[in-house]
C-alpha cells in the first residue's frame, strides 16, 4: 500500500495520499493550505488518478484546498454535516478573531460535498474506510480507519488524537466532554498494533498512545478508578 504524508500550510497540518499501489486510483485526506501543488506532484510522480477527497473535519488548515482539488480532477469531497458549513466559511470556526484572517480571501467550495454521517463504509480507490464519528475537536469531527494489502491498520485521526497529544476543545464547535468519550470509545478500543496518521506531527501507534500519551493515561486511569 501507498502512504504518503506531508505538512502543509502555515499550520503544518498533514495531507495524505493514499492508494493501494502505484499507478492506479488514490484518495486525498485533508488537503489544507497551499496544498495543491504538494498533492500534485505526489500525483505525478506516483503515476496517482485521484477519486475523491476525505476530510477528517472542517478547520481550514484540513480543507482550504480541497474546492481547487474537487474542481481540478472533477471529484467529490466527504465532511460531516456538522463541519459542512466551514468549507464555505473557513473562519467561522475560528471565533471573532479568527475570522478576521479571512477578510475578503475568496474560498473555492467544492461543487460536489457528499455528507458522513453516523458509522459509514465508503469504498473508494480500491480500499475500504471504516468511517466513525468522533466529535470532541469540532462537532463533525471523524476517523477514517483502514486495512493495508499487507495486513495492517491505518487510523486517520485528524486532530483528534496527535503523538503524545490531543486535540483542542476550546474553538466554537469543541466539547471537552465529548472528546472524552471518542478517546474511550473510539481511541482505546483500538488494537495496540493500529498506525495513526495523525493531523499535525509524527506518526504513532495506538499501543504507543496508550503507554505514553497523559491524556489517553489519565484517562483509563480514572476508567478504572470509576470501575
Amino acid at each position: 500500500m501507498l502512504v504518503v504524508g506531508f505538512p502543509v500550510g502555515q499550520l503544518q497540518a498533514n495531507c495524505y495520499v493514499l492508494a493501494p499501489h502505484e499507478g492506479g486510483d488514490c484518495v486525498v485526506v485533508d488537503p489544507g493550505q497551499d496544498a495543491v501543488e504538494p498533492v500534485r506532484k505526489q500525483l505525478d510522480e506516483h503515476g496517482l488518478t485521484p477519486v475523491g477527497v476525505l476530510l477528517t473535519h472542517g478547520h481550514f488548515d484540513h480543507v482550504f484546498s480541497a474546492g481547487e482539488l474537487c474542481e481540478s480532477y472533477g471529484i467529490p469531497a466527504w465532511v460531516h454535516p456538522e463541519d459542512r458549513y466551514m468549507l464555505a466559511d473557513p473562519g467561522a470556526a475560528l471565533g471573532p478573531e479568527g475570522s478576521q484572517l479571512f477578510e475578503g480571501v475568496p474560498v473555492n467550495m467544492p461543487e460536489d460535498v457528499r455528507e458522513l454521517s453516523g458509522d459509514t463504509v465508503l469504498n473508494l480507490a480500491g480500499m475500504e474506510f471504516d468511517v466513525r464519528p468522533a466529535p470532541g475537536h469540532t462537532g463533525g469531527s471523524v476517523l477514517f480507519g483502514t486495512g493495508t494489502v499487507e495486513g495492517g491498520r491505518l487510523l486517520l485521526t485528524g486532530d483528534t488524537l496527535f503523538t503524545g497529544a490531543i486535540g483542542r476543545t476550546d474553538l466554537p464547535g469543541g466539547d471537552h466532554e465529548r472528546m472524552l468519550r471518542t478517546l474511550r470509545n473510539e481511541i482505546l478500543s483500538r488494537p495496540d498494533d493500529t498506525a495513526v496518521l495523525p493531523g499535525h506531527g509524527s506518526t504513532t501507534t495506538i499501543g504507543r498512545e496508550r503507554e505514553s500519551n497523559p491524556f489517553l493515561r489519565g484517562l483509563a486511569a480514572s476508567d478504572e478508578a470509576a470501575d
